[in-house]
C-alpha cells in the first residue's frame, strides 16, 4: 500500500511540475498583454472578458465535482495576472498619481480646531493631548457640526471618537467620513476613566436617574444593570455633566470624566466604573485637505463591492499580493440600497509606497466604488 501511495505521490509531482511549467507561459503572455495595455491605454481589468473565460473553463471541465473547483482555481490566476500588470503599470509610470499631497508635518500651531460636546469632553481632552494646551478651538453640538465646519473653512481641524475598545466604533463617525470629502490626518488615543458624577451632598442612594453618551453607558453597563437607574443617552458626556448641574437635582447622576465634573461643580461618587479597566477611546483628526504626512503609516479607505460571491475574498487580495498588513475590517449599510454594505478598511503603509500604490490601483478599477479617507 506505501508504494502505491508513493507511486501517487511521483504521478502528482510530475503532473504539479507541467502545472508550473504552463502557468509561467501564462504569465509570460500576460506580460505581452499588459504591454499592449500600456502601449494602448487600456484599463487591466475587463469584467466581461473575464466572465466569458470563468464559462469557457466550466464548461471544459469533465468532471461535475471539479467544476467549482477549477473555477476558483482561474480565477485565483486570473486575479494574481492581474496585479502583475498593474505592478507593470506603475513600473512604465501609468498608475496617474493620487490626488494627496505630502507634507512634512502638519500646521497645528496655527490652526483652529473644533470638537463635538461641550468643555470637559473627552474629544476636548484628545484634541489638546494632540494639539497642545495653547490650541484655538471651539465646540458644536453634533458629529455633523462638526464636519460641517471643516468642510465650510470655519476651522482647520476636527477631533471625533471613532472607536472605543469596549463599546467598538462609533458608527455615524463612518458614515459620515464617506459622505463629506474631508480626510484623516492623524489619530490621538486616551485612556477613559469613567466617573458617577453628582451635585455637592448628593450620595449614590439618590440617584434615580444617570445621563450619559449611549458608548459611556455600554461601557459601564455592568455596573448600571446593578443599580436599577434609569438610563437617559445625551450627545456627549459633558453634556450629560452640564444638564446634571443645570437642573439641580439630587437624584440625577452623569457618567463622565472628572475633569467635566470640575467643570460643572459635580462631585465624583465613585470613580473608574467602566466594565473593563484599561478602557480607551481612539479620536481621528480630521481636516479637508487632501494631505499626508511623510512619516504617515496607516491608511484608511471605504469600498463597495459587487454583490457576487467571492467579491470581498478578491478585493482583500490586494492586500496579500503587495504584502500589506491588514488591521481592521467594519462594515456599514449602504442607505437606500438594503442588504448591501460599505467597507471600511485600515492597513499599514504610506501613500508614496509602491506597494500601496499597486493595491489602490487594483482596488480602485475593480471595487464599485472605493475613497481614500486618509493616511496618518
Amino acid at each position: 500500500m506505501a508504494t502505491d501511495l508513493g507511486k501517487l505521490r511521483e504521478e502528482i509531482d510530475e503532473i504539479d511540475t507541467q502545472i508550473v511549467n504552463l502557468y509561467e507561459q501564462r504569465m509570460d503572455v500576460c506580460r505581452q498583454v499588459a504591454q499592449y495595455k500600456i502601449e494602448n491605454g487600456k484599463k487591466v481589468f475587463d469584467s466581461a472578458r473575464e466572465r466569458q473565460k470563468i464559462d469557457s473553463v466550466r464548461g471544459m471541465v469533465q468532471n461535475d465535482a471539479y467544476r467549482i473547483g477549477a473555477q476558483e482555481l482561474f480565477e485565483l490566476i486570473m486575479s494574481t495576472s492581474r496585479k502583475m500588470q498593474y505592478q507593470m503599470l506603475a513600473q512604465a509610470g501609468a498608475t496617474g498619481r493620487l490626488p494627496f499631497i505630502q507634507v512634512e508635518k502638519l500646521d497645528t500651531e496655527n490652526s483652529r480646531v473644533v470638537f463635538q460636546g461641550a468643555e470637559g469632553a473627552y474629544s476636548q481632552a484628545a484634541m489638546r493631548q494632540f494639539f497642545g494646551n495653547q490650541v484655538n478651538s471651539f465646540h458644536v453640538d453634533t458629529f455633523r457640526e462638526a464636519m460641517c465646519a471643516i468642510e465650510e473653512g470655519s476651522a482647520d481641524f476636527a477631533v471625533l471618537p471613532i472607536e472605543n475598545s469596549t463599546a467598538g466604533i462609533v458608527s455615524e463617525i463612518y458614515d459620515l467620513l464617506q459622505e463629506f470629502e474631508n480626510y484623516i490626518v492623524g489619530e490621538q488615543i486616551i485612556q477613559i476613566n469613567q466617573c458617577l458624577l453628582a451635585l455637592p451632598g448628593a450620595r449614590k442612594e439618590d440617584i434615580r436617574v444617570v445621563y450619559s453618551h449611549p458608548q459611556s453607558l455600554m461601557q459601564t453597563a455592568r455596573y448600571l444593570s446593578a443599580s436599577g437607574w434609569q438610563q437617559i443617552s445625551m450627545k456627549n458626556n459633558a453634556f450629560a455633566a452640564q444638564k446634571v448641574a443645570a437642573d439641580g437635582r439630587i437624584d440625577q447622576a452623569a457618567i463622565a470624566g472628572s475633569s467635566a465634573g470640575d467643570i460643572y461643580g459635580l462631585e465624583v461618587l465613585e470613580s473608574g466604573i467602566n466594565d473593563v479597566k484599561g478602557n480607551s477611546t481612539r479620536f481621528i483628526v480630521v481636516t479637508n485637505q487632501r494631505i499626508f504626512r511623510a512619516d504617515a503609516g496607516k491608511i484608511s479607505i471605504c469600498l463597495e463591492v459587487p454583490n457576487e460571491s467571492g467579491s470581498l475574498y478578491h478585493m482583500l487580495s490586494h492586500f496579500i499580493f503587495n504584502n500589506l498588513n491588514l488591521t481592521k475590517i467594519e462594515s456599514r449599510p449602504i442607505e437606500g440600497r438594503n442588504w448591501e454594505y460599505r467597507f471600511f478598511i485600515d492597513f499599514e503603509g504610506n501613500l508614496s509606497d509602491s506597494a500601496v500604490k499597486n493595491a489602490l490601483r487594483g482596488l480602485r478599477e475593480e471595487a464599485s466604488n472605493m475613497k481614500i479617507l486618509g493616511n496618518y
